[in-house]
């Protein structure tokens, strides 16, 4: 056979190859088989058909994430029997190209297909196009980083003229994820990144953006002196690097009170901005600084943070609820409720006001703290999706609680500082203001003398448990209280409640 017939044919047998290689892909699986793995859908909007060849029941889930769910992609069904079936794939026009993944689950497999509309764009925009933009078009974006909020994941806002966008994610120059500090970027830096827009609740997002350029800005904190005041106030001492047109300082409305600049130095590129704090008589307080330089007409910046230390307020965890999120130190007491990890010392706590849920109490393994037991932590207000937390807790101390029947604790000693924790029958209800009950356990009964509706009540606080809580004669009732006796008559006393169990 002469060579000039002989390419074609060898070219014929691996085209062939590379066919039958790309249906076994398509059909690989036994129990789902699709006529074709990938759905085109053109760009004004229509449809698109595939076969399904099942050998059981099956289903359809769109690819979705917390930041992207799909909404434009419309699919004839989202379930189906063993046999053939029709899956038509829909969609509205659309400005720009985008993609989505669907997977077909059927007997324990998954079959992935892809589903592009249009081609992929990269649009230059400022940060008021992206906001108002489409979701799923990819941007590219030149802005000035304006705070970093993860160094993890590369999580930061990018400020242009027009507006802000929040970065949700950086690649690093090899496009890999979690490896934002090889990339040196820092705040007061010009950048320009490329990635897709998402909303996320009210948050306009760049997702996972490729950095294209970084430009150093020309206005570096180079060290600061006392970043950490103490509370009767004193002198913080910023020094600079600028190689603009003078320093400008920017103290947040929310710190003028306490804060103000004592004096501004420059020397060639060299500058040091004094401020003079004064005394703290609340919790603990801080700051942001912005520093700000121009060239021909171009603003750069960069930023510090101050911190001053302040009294740490005992509150009730209703108050602490109450307060907002920031970095005062509260002290809270109560009662731990739940332990929701040992690792972590992640807990609630509770007092007569209300429950807080703890996330992270520091060596909280080493302490053996158990339910029941009742802790004063100091930590901050914090939040987690908009729910309320103690933030970097610490155990200031504890009292341990013993779980114990009537009997045992019969044969106690009177004492105020050793707590049990019981759980008996109601047997009878003597007052309902200040909760006076005669609790049973087998054969076994003693007096509580008050129950306090929680750890830490006072005043008016402390009556109408009984009837708050709809208490009633045999009433299984936790109480929390310590052993002591009246003219020979064992009682609990300084009891308080833990929980109940209706007898209906």
């Amino acid at each position: 056979m002469k060579l000039n017939k002989l390419f074609p044919l060898i070219i014929a047998i691996l085209a062939l190859m590379t066919s039958c290689v790309d249906e076994a892909i398509v059909t690989l699986l036994d129990e789902i088989q699709v006529s074709s793995s990938y759905v085109s859908i053109p760009v004004d909007g229509g449809t698109d058909t595939i076969t399904v060849t099942a050998q059981d029941s099956w289903t359809i889930e769109k690819v979705v994430t917390e930041k992207d769910s799909v909404k434009w992609l419309s699919i004839s069904t989202m379930s189906g029997e063993a046999g053939e079936t029709e899956l038509i794939f829909s969609a509205e026009s659309t400005l720009d190209g985008r993609t989505a993944e669907v997977l077909i689950l059927s007997g324990g497999k998954t079959q992935r297909i892809n589903i592009i509309q249009g081609l992929a764009v990269v649009a230059t925009a400022t940060c008021a196009e992206v906001i108002a933009g489409p979701d799923s078009k990819t941007y590219q974006v030149t802005g000035v980083c304006t705070a970093i909020t993860s160094t993890t994941y590369g999580n930061w806002y990018l400020e242009d003229e027009t507006g802000s966008v929040y970065i949700y994610g950086t690649l690093d120059a090899k496009g890999a994820a979690k490896n934002f500090l090889s990339l040196g970027l820092e705040v007061g830096d010009e950048v320009t990144v490329k990635g897709p827009k998402t909303t996320y609740g009210s948050t306009i997002e760049l997702v996972d953006v490729e950095v294209i350029e970084i430009k150093k800005s020309l206005i570096k904190v180079d060290s600061v002196k006392n970043e950490v005041l103490p509370l009767e106030g004193g002198e913080f001492t910023a020094y600079l690097t600028c190689k603009g047109e003078g320093v400008s300082v920017e103290i947040p409305e929310d710190a003028k009170s306490w804060l103000s600049i004592s004096s501004i130095q420059s020397e060639g590129t060299n500058a040091v901005v004094k401020f003079k704090a004064e005394a703290n008589a609340a919790g603990d307080r801080g700051t942001t600084l912005k520093f700000n330089t121009k060239v021909d007409s171009k603003n750069y910046s960069t930023e510090t943070s101050l911190t001053q230390k302040g009294a740490i307020l005992e509150v009730s965890i209703a108050d602490f609820l109450a307060a907002e999120v920031g970095n005062i130190q509260y002290r809270l007491t109560g009662v731990i409720t739940e332990i929701v990890s040992d690792k972590y010392g992640n807990l609630n706590i509770k007092d007569f006001s209300g429950e807080a849920y703890v996330y992270g109490l520091k060596d909280f393994e080493a302490k053996g703290l158990k339910v029941g037991d009742i802790i004063t932590i100091v930590g901050k207000r914090a939040a987690y999706k908009e729910s309320p937390q103690v933030g970097g807790a610490v155990l200031e101390s504890s009292i341990s609680v013993t779980v114990a029947t009537i009997a045992e604790i019969l044969t106690k000693e009177d004492s105020s500082d050793d707590y049990f924790m019981v759980t008996a029958e109601i047997k009878e209800i003597t007052s309902d203001k200040y909760g006076n009950m005669y609790l049973k356990d087998g054969d076994s009964e003693i007096l509580m003398y008050g129950c306090y509706p929680g750890y830490g009540a006072s005043g008016d606080d402390r009556y109408n448990l009984v009837t708050d809580k709809g208490l009633k004669v045999g009433d299984t009732l936790t109480v929390i209280g310590t052993k002591g006796s009246y003219k020979g008559t064992n009682q609990l006393t300084n009891g308080f409640y833990f929980s109940h169990v209706s007898a209906e």
